[in-house]
């Protein structure tokens, strides 16, 4: 049975709770009309010491730990190295080269264990879900053995009468972006083939939450930190959130 926690981070909440974790330079600027590209980081290696975030020699945030979010940072457009340091040295853990289209908006996402560190860039959905729909994006990043099922019950429903919204996520799994009707939904995790029942015992069911319509949103599968028995966490990051009145 796993043990999982949810955790609900959206980007400018983190940025705004860890102002001192977080540290933009405005030596990318640039003069042009051209819209910039925007970055946010996500640090999720479980064991992995805080991090210092360039791109090229341009540092872009500091300090980061477990679990963290940043909020969107403009870079540069063209292509470039986004490198993870330990902080406060400049030792190198993960390094890689993406092309950063104006206008795009991205995240790197850096996890596994320390001692075999990934370097993943991610192309996020700056565009809104179609009319009267959101769109969820699940990325397994648990390096602990076992697949996940992972269900999306409505509100008034029970996990026993739905199916699987993603069935035997992996490590490393990306679903993309899926399009489902607007309402109030809560995330309910099983290790992939458990048939939920009645008789079982506590399966965790997260909170009940209300996405807005057209909205998009990447929900990422990690460790806990360190634990002394396996579980599982999950961090909801907003990649899109409509203009509200």
């Amino acid at each position: 049975m796993f043990n999982l926690i949810h955790l609900v981070r959206s980007a400018p909440r983190v940025a705004a709770a860890a102002a001192t974790l977080i540290l933009l330079t405005g030596c990318g600027a640039i003069v042009s009309g051209a819209p910039q590209p925007q970055l946010r980081v996500v640090t999720v290696s479980p064991d992995a010491p805080r991090l210092d975030i360039y791109q090229g020699s341009n540092p872009l945030a500091h300090n980061l730990g477990f679990g963290t979010v940043t909020s969107y940072i403009p870079l540069s457009p063209g292509s470039d190295t986004i490198a993870a340091n330990t902080a406060g040295t400049r030792q190198l853990l993960s390094i890689g080269k993406t092309n950063f289209a104006s206008s795009g908006q991205y995240t790197v996402l850096i996890g596994n264990a320390a001692a075999n560190m990934q370097q993943l860039t991610l192309t996020d959905q700056s565009q809104p879900a179609p009319s009267g729909e959101i769109a969820l994006r699940f990325i397994d990043q648990v390096t602990r053995p076992g697949a996940t099922d992972i269900y999306l019950v409505p509100a008034g429903q029970k996990v026993t009468t739905i199916t699987p919204l993603v069935t035997n996520l992996l490590f490393g799994g990306n679903t993309g972006y899926l399009n489902i009707p607007t309402g109030t939904y809560s995330l309910v995790m099983l290790p992939t083939g458990t048939t939920p029942s009645s008789a079982m015992a506590a399966p965790y069911t997260g909170p009940q939450v209300t996405y807005s319509a057209t909205s998009a949103h990447t929900m990422i599968l990690i460790d806990q930190e360190l634990p002394s028995t396996p579980g599982l966490q999950v961090i909801t990051a907003s990649d899109f959130d409509p203009v509200t009145n």
